[in-house]
């Protein structure tokens, strides 16, 4: 990993580099990845616990675990574009990513309070309104800190760190049920003083990073217009079509512990499982899309998704199967987390940056929303087996549907190459 002690890329260094020397990570986007580190191992602790939590804890049923995944997975969706033009309307970003982080730290203490399903759907709300407001001014910063080749080794480094704050969430929870079973109030607990600490290192360490073009003030016409223009009409669809046929990861890992039958008390090891391949393949993943193309690493990182499907749904039992769908869903994520913003950024003008990020991310929430709504009420229908078999038919036709969407979009101009 390169460090740079200059936020942008081409400022004055001491010494010459080599014209073919890769571009160098800014700072800003390291620290970014460090707030994110921290406010990971909170939300995750929380996530990985959640299902059983309601389930087997509560006694809710797998209905009710698909309506709380539904928030946790689409209601960020209200305050993305919101966040977004907030950011590029004030020039403020650093503030309105505070605000947001602020928010969800705040929401985990709600959960010690939290043992039905009406206060804990308000509380998944609060964590994911604070997602929603931060996710596109910090995707902003990181895109205006960065060389624009390299936006998707940018992308990768942040969700590197990110990853690994996701990977230590569930070890944490687990270490913490492991010894005292049942003791859900200090994952909580615990949970809340991570969220805090990531707060305060976003206040004090991060600089509210500018774009490096002037930006000029926005109305909402013109917002719209450039949201939804030529440039990213095509890939906002494909992306839409692609989340709709997205299962959350709470419900595959049931399907797997169904399947398998092992102890609930080893089920966040899941999450650890899927966050270790994430973390070692989203730098290798950001800088191929770089190199090969950012669509068409995005459009294979629904091939491995659609492999997902098929394995867990298939006769294929044990810890070796297991690995495989967890290393599945990982390399799924390290194709389209950071690669779906690396490839906007280039198709909107720098003056809506942080809205046309929050427009496509936006897209995606909602359809994972209807996704996760709709699957629960699949599997109840059909099981887990047939169920995720029917989506993995989906997804296959719908995948085909987006390479023809997605086929000019390398062709297009982009905003940097119009500059």
């Amino acid at each position: 990993m390169y460090l740079t002690l200059r936020d942008r890329p081409g400022g004055k260094s001491g010494s010459k580099s080599p014209s073919r020397a890769a571009p160098r990570i800014a700072t800003t986007v390291v620290l970014l990845g460090i707030v994110s580190l921290l406010t990971d191992v909170s939300s995750e602790m929380v996530s990985a616990v959640l299902p059983l939590y309601l389930t087997a804890e509560l006694g809710l049923g797998v209905l009710a675990y698909g309506f709380v995944d539904g928030l946790y997975q689409g209601v960020s969706a209200l305050l993305r574009i919101g966040g977004g033009y907030v950011s590029d309307r004030s020039n403020r970003p650093k503030w309105v990513a505070t605000t947001g982080y602020a928010l969800s730290a705040l929401s985990r203490v709600g959960m010690l309070v939290a043992h039905s399903l009406g206060p804990i759907s308000a509380v998944v709300t609060a964590d994911r309104l604070g997602k929603g407001l931060r996710t596109a001014p910090r995707d902003a910063i990181i895109a205006d800190s960065s060389d624009p080749k390299a936006l998707g080794r940018a992308f990768g480094v942040h969700r590197t760190l990110d990853t690994i704050g996701a990977a230590i969430g569930p070890l944490v929870a687990f270490s913490m049920l492991l010894l005292v079973p049942g003791d859900y109030n200090s994952v909580w607990i615990v949970s809340a003083g991570f969220a805090a600490v990531g707060v305060a290192v976003i206040v004090l360490f991060v600089p509210n990073h500018r774009a490096k073009t002037a930006r000029t003030a926005q109305n909402v016409r013109q917002l719209l217009r450039e949201v939804t223009g030529p440039r990213l009409r095509r890939p906002l669809v494909a992306a839409g079509l692609l989340a709709l046929f997205t299962v959350g990861d709470g419900f595959l890992y049931l399907s797997l512990q169904e399947r398998d039958h092992f102890a609930a008390k080893y089920f966040p090891l899941l999450y650890v499982g899927t966050n270790i391949a994430y973390l070692l393949l989203a730098i290798p993943f950001g800088r191929l899309a770089d190199r090969i193309g950012r669509t068409r690493v995005f459009l294979g990182g629904h091939v491995a998704l659609l492999l997902v499907y098929l394995f867990a749904a298939g006769p294929f039992t044990g810890l070796s199967a297991t690995i495989v769908v967890l290393a599945l869903i990982g390399t799924y994520y390290a194709a389209t987390d950071g690669v779906l913003p690396a490839l906007v950024t280039p198709l909107v003008d720098p003056q809506a940056r942080g809205s046309g990020i929050a427009a496509a991310q936006t897209v995606v929430v909602l359809a994972r929303f209807a996704s996760s709504l709709a699957f629960g009420s699949l599997w109840l229908l059909l099981g887990s087996t047939h169920a995720l078999y029917l989506v993995a038919g989906l997804l296959a036709v719908t995948l085909a549907v987006a390479v023809w969407l997605l086929r000019a979009v390398a062709a297009a101009p982009t905003t940097e190459a119009a500059a």
